[in-house]
């Protein structure tokens, strides 16, 4: 085969005697090879960015807005709306009961298969099938995974490969972005109009076809919404089960907040709309609104073959879901009589404050049909909507979440009120008085 010239070093070709080779050339382009593949790699991992995420905010520099403040600080006590507060919510009874007799169990519930104990799988399988209205198939169409974080990561992974087209609705969870970008998939954004709809979470179904004829065969999303709360009507569901069957999109829903709805809110599960098991991935959990997110507990069901992907990659990832966690899930579905119902009228309540203070202060407001997160927008600042995070947690000792997380919202911050009834109405007149003194 012939040699290659090297800038100025000549070599001869075929058998014939080499007679010089440029090294310093062949050294320079490795050098610079390697220094595109750390820059993209370097690139690929500051997507992920996680300053701004929900829970990294107390490792924010306080310095870096101290210049910026304005009037006095505003007493109260601390009120962290970046995640649920499970003290004030406790998890079900019986949950540690079961996580020690696992542990008694010893070795067998330690080292389960990768996709989880055969027997709690099949207790899962049958409770999501009653739950959804869709069978589930506990050998082949359920893993269980660290989290539902995890159950995100690799279904997406199973699912998204470089340069794939993904749809996702904006604003909706912010992993979601990250992953399909860090997998090097292609976002094709699909808008949700969650403030002017009020029967339906205000999807954009021209959107969505448009997406799916670009290309995108994979669409992503959380119902009820993740952060506005808002549910998906049945009419909307059975347009996105359509819309897929006729592309051959594989769904990918994130159903987390499902169990938690107000006012007998109906819920139509989109594995049950019509679709072919094979296009969609469901994935829920007891980590939110069972206040068991400290087990790292998550479900992924349906498609056997990207569930099958899944447990592979998982296999190298984290193995499994750790053994004597996985006991926990058999309290799930299983709480004492009445248990979800008084979990959701009391956070009703504490929604119901808390919408009526932002809309009293002209800020408006979706009131979430289930879940437990508000999205209110806030007016034009004097500051960034990120310093206006900061502001609020070196001033009044309220953390929230900047809506710039989940799409682009940059006149947004999101908050999980799933608090203490009273520190989250003070912490939210407290939000009120911060966006006064910075309004622009």
């Amino acid at each position: 085969m012939p040699l290659a010239r090297f800038s100025q070093g000549v070599v001869s070709s075929g058998t014939s005697e080499i007679k010089r080779i440029d090294i310093t050339g062949i050294a320079m382009c490795l050098r610079n090879g390697s220094k595109e593949n750390m820059a993209s790699v370097e690139e690929k991992f500051r997507t992920l960015g996680i300053a701004n995420a929900p829970g990294q905010e107390v490792r924010q520099r306080s310095a870096d807005v101290t210049h910026h403040r304005q009037g006095e600080m505003i007493a109260g006590d601390l009120v962290d709306f970046s995640h649920g507060d499970v003290d004030a919510f406790p998890p079900p009874p019986g949950s540690f009961e079961r996580f020690a007799e696992a542990v008694e169990i010893g070795g067998r519930q330690a080292y389960t298969e990768y996709r989880g104990s055969a027997s709690i799988r099949a207790e899962v399988a049958r409770d999501l099938a009653d739950f959804t209205g869709a069978p589930v198939q506990s050998d082949l169409g359920i893993i269980i995974t660290p989290g539902t974080q995890g159950a995100l990561f690799l279904a997406i992974a199973a699912t998204v490969g470089d340069g794939d087209k993904v749809a996702i609705v904006q604003p909706d969870y912010f992993a979601n972005r990250k992953l399909v970008e860090f997998f090097g998939g292609e976002i094709v954004p699909v808008a949700l109009d969650y403030l002017g709809a009020e029967k339906d979470a205000g999807l954009n179904l021209a959107q969505l076809r448009a997406a799916f004829e670009a290309g995108a065969r994979t669409f992503l999303f959380s119902n009820p919404n993740n952060p506005t709360g808002a549910v998906y009507s049945a009419t909307e569901i059975t347009a996105i089960a359509v819309l897929a069957k006729e592309f051959g999109v594989t769904i990918i829903a994130d159903q987390l907040y499902s169990r938690l709805r107000y006012g007998n809110k109906d819920y139509t599960h989109i594995r049950a709309a019509g679709l072919p098991e094979e296009q969609v991935v469901t994935i829920m959990g007891p980590s939110k609104t069972e206040s068991l997110s400290g087990y790292r507990l998550g479900i992924a069901f349906g498609s056997p073959a990207i569930i099958e992907r899944m447990e592979k990659l998982q296999a190298i990832v984290s193995l499994r879901a750790a053994g004597y966690n996985q006991a926990v899930l058999q309290t799930w579905f299983r709480e004492p009589d009445g248990w979800m119902n008084e979990r959701s009228i009391q956070h009703q309540a504490i929604r119901d404050d808390l919408v009526a203070i932002f809309r009293a202060a002209g800020l408006p407001t979706r009131l979430p049909q289930a879940g437990s997160y508000l999205f209110p927008t806030l007016p034009a600042l004097a500051v960034t909507l990120e310093e206006f995070v900061k502001l609020l947690r070196l001033q009044a000792n309220v953390i929230v979440t900047a809506g710039t997380e989940f799409g682009p919202h940059p006149n947004s911050i999101r908050l999980n009120f799933s608090q203490d009834r009273k520190a989250a109405v003070s912490a939210a007149h407290r939000i009120v008085q911060m966006v006064q003194i910075y309004k622009a």
